[in-house]
């Protein structure tokens, strides 16, 4: 069995909308597991995804074009004790 990780929406009639594609194209039954927030606010601390996304993105674009710092400098100005 294979699994896939997708994010959906759930619209006002209870149908689920894949946020995108998920790249099967042999029709077939599946198996769903749904994880649900219990809390309505979201966390403050988590990163929307998008964002992420982006920002993994850029972080990749960089350092395949050797814009990149050595960890040594990434600590100038950052007094640890």
């Amino acid at each position: 069995m294979k699994a896939i990780e997708t994010t959906a929406t759930i619209d006002e009639s209870g149908q689920l909308m894949l946020d995108s594609a998920l790249g099967v194209f042999k029709p077939q039954r599946v198996r769903l597991i749904i994880l649900i927030d219990e809390a309505d606010d979201t966390d403050p601390d988590e990163t929307p995804t998008k964002e992420a996304i982006s920002g993994i993105h850029q972080g990749l674009k960089e350092a395949l074009s050797g814009q990149t710092l050595p960890l040594s400098a990434m600590w100038e100005g950052i007094d640890a004790e």
